[in-house]
């Protein structure tokens, strides 16, 4: 009898649409599958801060749990999720074509789309010495909620360490609440809220269609390590369910990937850090950034590195010890640790 894959995939709109991608190639390769549905712990609690969670792992380790028992066999993930350090007896099998790595702000319903255009306009700036307009400047007036002389306090959603830590980089006098659960939960959030609007990933919600009008694409703000990826895992004895999804690993976004997910583990090793870094193929070359922020936004250190595609192997290692060369990075590794503690 013809064997079925199991895939194993969490219960969200966002983890069923990714499984299915796995399941439509298994299909053209020839393979039959079927979906397994189960339930994370990162599922199962959505009011905690995912920094407050322990939170390696925490979206994956129940799928893996499934993996080892044989409950499937294959998991499939959202690639930033994963640890850099894969469970033992777990092994990467395909990273699936790269979709937007970009985060984006979704505003608040009561902008109107026009208000959110005129938004968009003024805040897409570089970040490459762009201008540094606050964020306060762009949202208020548009709010209409301030008076003469006075400045309402800009309020922006998100548990993610990195992009509050980025975030209040370039906006220090704006106030960061927490915003968990999955896409639908986050979005029906924002709107039951008093908040000026959210920080999403783009990939998340452009897959499922639900990417709000007025939204603004952070083009300033450096992704998490693999964003914007999927990954299957399958066991590591499990030389068949490997070789099927070898068929659809796409080469350039594994590559990319792993660079990033090395300068992660070599600064730090978790992936609740606000740690972010991003590698694009370019002719026949790579384009590396990184780079490391102080949980409180205080302190930035980047790095950006342009190098063959035939040496590039250790860029994201190397870029890493490059910055912890830097004082200013123990510093806020330091203050990293204590915000853990």
């Amino acid at each position: 009898m013809k064997q079925i894959l199991k895939i194993g995939t969490r219960e969200s709109e966002l983890a069923v649409w990714q499984a299915t991608q796995v399941q439509n190639l298994l299909k053209e390769n020839g393979v039959e599958s079927e979906l397994v549905y189960i339930k994370s712990e990162g599922d199962v609690d959505t009011v905690t801060p995912l920094y407050e969670l322990g939170v390696q792992g925490i979206f994956t380790k129940t799928l893996d749990a499934a993996l080892l028992k044989k409950k499937i066999d294959i998991a499939v993930h959202s690639m930033k999720d994963v640890p850099t350090q894969l469970a033992k007896g777990i092994k990467q099998a395909a990273v699936l074509k790269r979709g937007s790595h970009k985060d984006i702000l979704v505003l608040h319903p009561d902008l109107a789309v026009t208000e959110g255009r005129l938004l968009r306009d003024s805040f897409l700036w570089s970040s490459g010495g762009g201008r540094r307009d606050t964020v306060s400047h762009l949202v208020i007036p548009l709010r209409k909620k301030y008076k003469e002389g006075e400045t309402e306090q800009v309020i922006i959603g998100t548990s993610s360490i990195r992009r509050i830590a980025q975030w209040l980089n370039r906006n220090k006098e704006d106030k960061i609440e927490n915003l968990r659960g999955n896409i639908n939960t986050r979005l029906r959030k924002l709107k039951e809220s008093n908040w000026h609007g959210a920080i999403f990933a783009a990939a998340g919600l452009e897959r499922i269609n639900l990417r709000p009008e007025n939204s603004v694409d952070l083009d300033w703000m450096l992704p998490a390590p693999a964003q914007g990826a999927i990954m299957a895992v399958c066991r590591e004895d499990d030389s068949m369910s490997f070789e099927i999804c070898q068929k659809f690993n796409d080469a350039n976004t594994a590559l990319c990937t792993k660079l990033e997910r090395e300068f992660l583990r070599t600064l730090l090793g978790g992936c609740s850090t606000p740690i972010s870094a991003l590698a694009k193929v370019r002719g026949t070359k790579i384009i590396f950034k990184g780079n490391i922020c102080s949980p409180d936004g205080s302190d930035l250190i980047e790095i950006e590195k342009r190098i063959p595609i035939e040496i590039c192997g250790q860029v994201g290692i190397d870029a890493a010890q490059e910055i912890l060369k830097n004082p200013t990075a123990q510093n806020i590794i330091q203050a990293i640790r204590n915000e853990k503690s």
